[in-house]
């Protein structure tokens, strides 16, 4: 399974649409609002690498209001149980 972070830039007073945008995608597994550089902190969980491509170019930075996005991918085998 592959995991990937990814941190969400929207446009001000548009951060509760963006972040209800995002609980409708599929992989898209946990989001939670932030302070600081970024608005949303989104957890993408996935079989594939090319999943995580398609969710954040096809689907997270197609949706209204989102500015910018970054993406952390997981290393496997790190920080697992």
């Amino acid at each position: 399974m592959e995991i990937a972070f990814v941190l969400v830039k929207s446009k001000m007073g548009h951060e509760m649409e963006v972040l209800n945008a995002l609980l409708k995608i599929e992989g898209v597994k946990e989001v939670m609002g932030t302070y600081g550089q970024y608005d949303i902190f989104a957890k993408v969980q996935v079989p594939t690498e090319d999943q995580i491509e398609k969710i954040i170019t096809k689907k997270i930075r197609q949706i209204p209001h989102v500015v910018s996005t970054t993406t952390l991918p997981v290393i496997p085998g790190q920080g697992e149980k």
